[in-house]
């Protein structure tokens, strides 16, 4: 591939995490919170456990699929599959839709998967994922140096909400 070329779209196959594709999750989270500089700019306000946390955290996912689960998507390429992209998705009653809405934490894609739709093809099937089961909407955060990430989420009809996403451990 050329400098500045688009690579190929790929084939995209997405589902939640079970017990069985559990590793896969923990891989893709697993550097997503160890390398990404926005996510670890932020860690330690999260209160970040590192692999403990997230390996707690799976286990949860898995026990408690009615809280959230974790959405993987598989790359379909040459006869094989490949776990290429995953987002983490919580549940929450909202009081100003009256309804359930998503929280949506965690994208990450692979490196070298960036730009072939991937994010696209996740966020498009957890979408309709979602409002089958009645979501109506999807609500994530941004770290606000992060305009590769600003620049997704406009292209997939998320909007700022002029707000600062503020925690505080317990």
């Amino acid at each position: 591939m050329t400098t500045g070329a688009r690579a190929t779209t790929a084939e995209v196959e997405c589902m939640p995490m079970t017990a069985a594709t559990r590793a896969d999750a923990r891989e893709l989270l697993g550097a997503f919170l160890g390398d990404d500089e926005h996510y670890r700019a932020s860690a330690a306000a999260y209160g970040d456990g590192g692999a403990g946390a997230l390996a707690r955290a799976l286990d949860l996912f898995v026990a408690r699929p009615e809280i959230g689960f974790v959405w993987l998507a598989y790359a379909l390429e040459r006869a094989q599959r490949s776990a290429v992209g995953a987002c983490v998705v919580c549940r929450a009653i909202s009081t100003s839709r009256g309804s359930v809405v998503a929280k949506l934490d965690d994208v990450t894609i692979r490196d070298g998967w960036q730009g072939r739709g991937v994010g696209t093809a996740m966020l498009d099937a957890l979408a309709a994922r979602l409002r089958a089961e009645g979501a109506t909407r999807i609500d994530t955060a941004c770290h606000r140096d992060n305009a590769g990430a600003w620049r997704f989420y406009g292209r997939a009809g998320f909007r700022p909400l002029d707000e600062e996403r503020i925690a505080k451990l317990i």
